[in-house]
């Protein structure tokens, strides 16, 4: 035990220590100082002989305390007691001791007056010198933390222990215990508080067996999203296996499918949407498959090897695409189990008109769209059903389009004839004489040499690009009077008679360009938004052409007169009076 452990097991300080008067410690009871030494060595050491010690101490200090210490050092003596402990341990701390008394003694002198003014003044206040540093012995204790060890050891160790008693221990092993007990508890709540929560056993499921078909499953082959499994462009030869039973949209298009297995599908009650796009699926690959799936309304077979129309449909169904087959044939048969279908599509096959006989669409009374583009059809099927919408036939052998195709009142808004061998003649008056709600006309790359007539009244889009047309009389818009929209590029015109667009109130957009035009057409709508005439020959703008009559603010917000061979300087400024800026025209 060294002076330090004594300073910091008493709650001592030198500047207390060395402030003592004679006349002070006569009167202080070093009763309390040997209990304080007697509780502190008992908490390090753990023995019963210190008590021995202790008390043969206590009456050194009793005898001595009898004398004239008024010229002696309070200091040297206390340290003279420690000595005489330290010896009879046997401990061999003298030396150290001694030099901790030397260091400190310069600081004895300094601190020794104002400790005795501090005594003097409390003294005044009816504070004695025992009370004082009684009482600060115990102020001391409380706030410090005394270290004490559990078990002895040569080296001092480090613990905590509570402030000594100022009574005097009865029985050390009581105590003792009662210590232990404490620091066990404290310890205990400890650990409780910092104790991490056991981690939970992950739970291990036995491995199962196919089939799997669970909600949560999806093929190795595949990507589920919810309800949608995407097994597109992963090189499988057939369906994979294990696609839960509750999914919706279930797409295989881009592999090399070539069979369906019979009843496959019929275990897949919530199945809307089947994708077989670009396959090798065959006729009799797939015979039976779509029979039995209850919800089924989308099914695409396009870009596969299918000959004929599948005859097992299932009633659900409401668009069915076979684009891009080898489709020759088509029987009623097929499309009576479908009733409900509104959109089919059988472009880019091989259909020509006695493979498609007389009504054979007609059990589809809720059809709204039917696609016939890029087949071998030289006229239009009869029979079709009055309810379709839009009807596409762009790239057939088409030479006419007769009244036969609609046996009474069609609701047809699209129609779309392009890229086909239409004539003049093959457009006669007959031929849109059932189609009074017709809005759009696609007649574009046909052999036209003049704009038809007897077009439908309700007429809001008509394109004629790509003809034989060479002139545009006055009146051969003059019944169009609803007429928004207008193509009549790659033509060749070159003559526009003056006010052939002027009977067109609501036209927007009129697009002229690649023609032989030498100047810009006469009196323009008024309601004209855009006009298009780059690349023709024109080489003047007629001062009526934008601004005419009482037209003082034109509409147009974009004319195109790029790639022509206008002259610049011969150009006449009023021709322009009436746009909004030389903004709008485009010459370059």
């Amino acid at each position: 035990m060294n002076f330090l452990s004594l300073h910091c097991t008493t709650g001592l300080t030198f500047a207390q220590i060395d402030g003592w008067n004679s006349h002070d410690q006569s009167d202080l009871r070093n009763k309390e100082l040997s209990d304080v030494f007697t509780s502190a060595e008992m908490r390090k050491n753990g023995t019963e002989n210190i008590s021995e010690e202790s008390t043969q101490m206590t009456k050194t200090e009793e005898q001595r305390g009898e004398r004239n210490t008024s010229e002696r050092n309070p200091t040297r003596e206390l340290v003279e007691k420690v000595k005489t402990v330290m010896e009879r341990r046997g401990d061999g701390l003298t030396s150290q001791i001694e030099t901790e008394m030397e260091e400190n003694t310069e600081r004895e002198t300094t601190t020794a007056g104002s400790i005795e003014g501090l005594f003097v003044k409390k003294s005044d206040e009816g504070y004695t010198p025992e009370k004082f540093l009684t009482s600060s012995l115990l102020q001391e204790g409380r706030k410090r933390k005394i270290y004490s060890l559990n078990k002895p050891s040569d080296k001092p160790q480090l613990g905590t222990a509570k402030t000594p008693s100022p009574r005097p221990v009865k029985n050390n092993k009581q105590s003792k215990n009662k210590t232990i007990k404490k620091s066990k508890e404290k310890r205990r709540k400890k650990n409780n508080k910092t104790q991490k929560p056991p981690k939970k056993k992950k739970e291990i499921f036995p491995p199962m067996q196919f089939p799997y078909f669970m909600d949560n499953y999806c093929p190795i082959e595949c990507a589920c999203y919810g309800r949608v499994v995407q097994c597109s462009d992963k090189g499988v030869d057939k369906v994979p296996y294990g696609i839960p039973y509750n999914s919706r949209y279930i797409l295989l298009m881009n592999n090399y499918i070539n069979s369906i297995q019979l009843d496959l599908l019929n275990q897949y009650d919530s199945m809307e949407f089947l994708v077989l796009s670009n396959n090798r699926l065959t006729d009799g690959s797939i015979e039976g498959a779509f029979e039995g799936v209850p919800a089924l309304k989308r099914l695409y077979l396009d870009r596969n090897l299918l000959q004929r129309v599948p005859a097992d449909l299932p009633a659900s169904l409401e668009e069915l695409r076979l684009d891009n087959n080898r489709l020759t044939v088509m029987s009623k048969a097929a499309w009576a189990w479908c009733p409900g279908l509104l959109v089919l599509s059988l472009s880019n096959n091989s259909l020509w008109n006695n493979s498609v006989p007389n009504g054979v669409l007609s059990p589809l009374g809720n059809l709204r769209t039917l696609n016939l583009d890029h087949n071998m059809l030289i006229s239009v099927p009869l029979g079709l059903p009055l309810s379709i919408k839009e009807l596409y036939l762009k790239g057939n052998l088409l030479e006419s389009f007769g009244r036969g195709a609609f046996n009474g009142k069609s609701g047809l808004v699209v129609l779309d004839l392009s890229e086909n061998r239409l004539t003049n003649k093959g457009l006669d008056r007959d031929s849109f004489l059932n189609t009074t709600f017709l809005e759009s006309i696609n007649l574009e790359g046909n052999r036209l040499k003049q704009v038809p007539q007897h077009l439908p009244l309700s007429v809001k889009t008509l394109n004629l690009e790509g003809n034989f047309i060479s002139s545009i009389k006055k009146s051969a818009f003059r019944s169009l009077k609803k007429l928004e929209h207008l193509g009549l590029a790659w033509n060749k015109i070159f003559k526009v008679t003056t006010g052939a667009f002027r009977m067109l109130p609501v036209l927007h957009q009129l697009d002229l360009s690649h023609n032989t035009l030498k100047q810009v057409p006469r009196q323009l709508p008024k309601g004209l938004h855009s006009v298009a005439l780059k690349h023709n020959k024109i080489r003047s703008v007629p001062r009526d052409a934008f601004c005419w009559g009482n037209n003082t603010l034109s509409g147009l917000v974009k004319v195109q007169l790029e790639h022509n061979i206008i002259d610049m300087a011969k150009l006449d400024a009023h021709a322009f009076r009436c746009l909004r800026g030389f903004q709008v025209v485009h010459f370059y």
